[in-house]
């Protein structure tokens, strides 16, 4: 069946996010360091971000809280309040930063939403995704917008449902294998995987639990509109 509707996602598919991450997560380890110098910061403030995704979701609020449970745990409640403020001072600044838009973003989608419908499908925090959209300057280009807590095979089958879409004639265009293709695939739809440079952890596929087809890979978004005719 042809292709009637493409779905993007935003976080480091249509503009820069995870970097931010990375660049805080950095800082929050120096800060930590004089505190406790031989902790693994990384791999706590990992553990606890994975036990809070069902309390507080995905994004930039919730990675803040996380740095803050970690800080107080590894620092067994002796860290000053003056540094807590930093690490909060972190996530706002996270959170007012513009909205830097990848390379070749904006052509690709005009001429992509001259022959598809265009929607964008994204997981965090409603606010902020809400927030990001505004200042891109993509909005009139889409004809909707789904803000999932988050994306697996009932998600999508839900925004199918709402907007009245057959899987097979749609396609999801994202950076995580995990979010972005799998479950898709699994309903019957297609899938471009556009990799970004730093990608979470938590979004990793065994290569093994990949779908053999019904997706493909792109180096960039500009490779686009040619993936969408082989696919």
């Amino acid at each position: 069946m042809p292709i009637r509707v493409v779905g993007f996602d935003g976080d480091d598919t249509l503009w820069h996010s995870e970097t931010r991450f990375s660049v805080t997560q950095a800082e929050f380890r120096e800060l930590l360091k004089r505190h406790v110098p031989d902790a693994d910061v990384d791999a706590r403030l990992s553990e606890m971000e994975m036990k809070n995704l069902s309390i507080y979701g995905y994004g930039v609020k919730s990675f803040t809280l996380s740095m803050l449970e970690t800080a107080i745990e590894l620092t067994q409640g002796r860290i000053q309040a003056s540094d807590l403020e930093v690490v909060l001072g972190w996530g706002k600044r996270m959170l007012m930063e513009p909205t830097k838009l990848i390379d070749g973003v904006e052509e690709t989608l005009r001429a992509v939403s001259a022959r598809y419908d265009l929607l964008l499908i994204t997981k965090g925090d409603l606010f902020d995704q809400e927030s990001k959209l505004a200042r891109s300057g993509l909005g009139e280009l889409f004809l909707g917008v789904e803000i999932l807590s988050e994306k697996n095979v009932d998600s999508y089958r839900g925004v199918f449902q709402r907007r009245g879409i057959k899987p097979e004639e749609f396609v999801m265009v994202g950076n995580s294998l995990r979010s972005d293709v799998v479950p898709v695939v699994a309903l019957g739809g297609r899938a471009v995987h556009i990799p970004y440079e730093v990608t979470w952890h938590h979004e990793h596929v065994p290569d093994e639990e990949l779908p053999a087809k019904g997706w493909r890979r792109a180096s960039s978004i500009r490779e686009l509109p040619a993936a969408l005719e082989d696919l």
